[in-house]
């Protein structure tokens, strides 16, 4: 068997998801299949919990050799300068914090690094961006982009394509021009963080990838590819991009 990197992925605050009763110990949750989809990939996935000790989070940033940055719950904004807006949703402060450390310690050391959904915001934000807090209220023209199970459709429920940049890692890796996702969030990228190439666009023009300008093995996508990541190649090969990365940085 070839060797498995460490890949660690990042987790929630259960206390910021709606519905969860008071009184309930202190607790770090995250959906499985992000895990299943890394180890399907070759990797051996971790779980990164939101530590309040730097050098323990260094330390455990240090053993894995690339980092993924789920979906969840909305970013604070104070994290890029804003006053909440009224349509803002639940926000976790200590996943914010520690998500944003990691990013910022994987773009200074190059290491590989995959944002989905709200891993996308979070990469946009620790390069120095903004996020749209609620697009319908927020960006002029936007289409729907909050097909929530919430509001009764199944999270492989495919909503809208993107156009994808020609000549990005991101191309390269999905080979397809345009692609259809699903889409389960009202955030977006409102001002492009330093260093960064969109890679996509819905037909809005809302931004629905980034990556690395420099050449690092670095990317964000807006849509949940993890949902796919078992039956379609084009999503498959992200992921294995990805931990290949990974093990050739160990």
């Amino acid at each position: 068997m070839s060797h498995r990197p460490t890949i660690g992925v990042t987790t929630q605050t259960l206390q910021a998801i709606d519905g969860i009763p008071a009184g309930l110990p202190s607790s770090v949750v995250m959906n499985q299949r992000y895990y299943e989809a890394v180890a399907a990939a070759g990797a051996a996935p971790v779980l990164i919990p939101l530590l309040d000790d730097l050098d323990v989070l260094r330390a455990t940033y240090e053993a894995c050799a690339g980092i993924m940055l789920p979906g969840g719950v909305d970013m604070d904004p104070v994290s890029y300068g804003e006053a909440p807006h009224e349509k803002l949703g639940r926000v976790d402060p200590d996943r914010d914090r520690v998500e944003l450390q990691l990013t910022r310690w994987a773009i200074a050391d190059r290491k590989p690094l995959l944002g989905l959904c709200r891993g996308l915001q979070v990469i946009n934000v620790a390069a120095g961006g903004s996020l749209w807090q609620d697009l319908e209220a927020q960006f002029d023209g936007s289409i729907r982009h909050d097909y929530f199970p919430t509001y009764g459709f199944d999270r492989a429920h495919l909503s809208h394509t993107v156009s994808v940049r020609p000549s990005t890692r991101l191309r390269a890796l999905v080979d397809l021009d345009e692609l259809p996702v699903n889409s389960m969030h009202h955030q977006g990228v409102k001002r492009l963080g330093d260093g960064l190439v969109a890679s996509a666009h819905a037909a809005d023009g809302l931004v629905e990838a980034v990556e690395s300008a420099n050449g690092q093995w670095m990317i964000g996508v807006q849509w949940h590819p993890e949902v796919f990541e078992a039956d379609d190649p084009h999503t498959r090969g992200l992921f294995r991009d990805f931990v290949r990365a990974a093990r050739q940085a160990t």
